[in-house]
């Protein structure tokens, strides 16, 4: 059985690869192929955010005590990351790849920096935490569909 962790790590994984195909086909001015990543790298990101808030965050929060630890420095970061996902949005409605590419670039460092904090300090927390809930847990977040 998966950790919450090795379970949300591999998630972490599977949107970047996504963000690489939306990031490659705006590149090659592949407006419709980048339109279609595009959406499936957002639907991904939305997902992965309603997990970690819906499911996560609260059992760690109810758990531990801590909700002005790192969890709500996670959200701030989802919330940055929610702007720059808007913007790259509008850049692609513009067909704008220079816009986009520089949105995409800051979030790149942004979830790079994001992933490394909740893979080496939050998901072996909530392992830890919530080891008793574990199966409970990632049921609950297999059943996350996008927002």
């Amino acid at each position: 059985m998966s950790t919450l962790g090795t379970y949300l790590t591999h998630d972490h994984h599977a949107c970047d690869d996504l963000f690489a195909a939306a990031e490659n086909a705006v590149a090659a001015g592949d407006w419709p192929h980048a339109q279609q990543e595009f959406e499936r790298f957002d639907a991904g990101m939305r997902r992965h955010f309603s997990m970690e808030e819906d499911v996560l965050f609260p059992a760690f929060e109810a758990r531990t005590g801590m909700s002005g630890g790192p969890t709500f420095v996670m959200r701030e970061e989802h919330r940055q990351m929610n702007n720059l996902l808007a913007e790259m949005v509008a850049a692609l409605a513009r067909r704008d790849s220079q816009a986009y590419l520089g949105q995409s670039e800051t979030l790149l460092m942004l979830m790079r920096q994001h992933n490394m904090k909740e893979e080496n300090i939050l998901y072996p927390m909530s392992d830890q935490a919530l080891a008793d809930r574990q199966s409970e847990l990632l049921a609950a977040m297999e059943a996350v569909t996008a927002p």
